[in-house]
Order: C-alpha cells, then structure tokens, then sequence
C-alpha cells in the first residue's frame, strides 16, 4: 500500500512516516517504478509498535532497538538461544511499565485538578 493509506490506517502523518523512513526505522519494504514508497501490512505493525512507543518517552534509537529484538525473536528458530533478547525486552518492558505509571499518575492529578476548578 501506498504512504497515504498508512498514515490513514496508523494515525501517523505523512511527514512521520517519512521521517522514520530518513532515519531507518521503518524504511518502506518497496518502491514503485516511478520511486513511490510501498509498505506492506508487516510494515504497519511495525509502526503501530513505533506508535505506542512514542507516547511512553521512548527514542528513535530504542525503538530500532527493540524493533531489532522483536525481529530477532520472530526470525529465532526453536533451538536458538534468545535469552540475550529476552533480557533486552524485559528491560523495555520494565521502562514502559515504570513510565504508564507516571503517566497514570499525571492523569490522577488532572483529574483532581479538574475536580477542583468544577467547584468554582
């Protein structure tokens, strides 16, 4: 699919999307003849990880990061040793759980704050 759809299909705007495909993040997984970006449904999922990332303070550089251990554990067959990756992903896991939880609490005292000024 063409930019245009993934940005409607992502949330993401064109301009990000291209910006993740400067920086190598997601580059597109083809071009057209006439030199247009073609994503493909795997593509997406990769920027919906990029997406949920971004919220949580995450940077460029470790979302390549875990994108590169997500990709390690899919392409990992059965025998393979993957608890260098898992350890890697544990520790991103952990981040994203200490950070929803600061976010959980901006969230709780917004509330309150609005609670109050509903009193006026």
């Amino acid at each position: 699919m063409h930019i245009g759809e993934v940005a409607e299909r992502t949330g993401l705007s064109l301009r990000t999307i291209r910006h993740y495909d400067e920086v190598g993040l997601l580059p597109a997984s083809s071009r057209t003849e006439g030199g247009f970006r073609v994503y493909t449904d795997g593509d997406i999922e990769r920027l919906l990880v990029v997406r949920r990332m971004k919220p949580l303070g995450f940077t460029l550089e470790e979302m390549g990061d875990l994108l590169s251990i997500v990709d390690g554990l899919t392409a990992a067959g059965n025998d393979e040793d993957t608890s260098s990756l898992r350890e890697r992903l544990a520790g991103y896991l952990t981040s994203a759980a200490a950070q929803r939880e600061k976010m959980a609490e901006n969230l709780r005292r917004a509330d309150e704050f609005i609670a109050t000024l509903e009193t006026y």
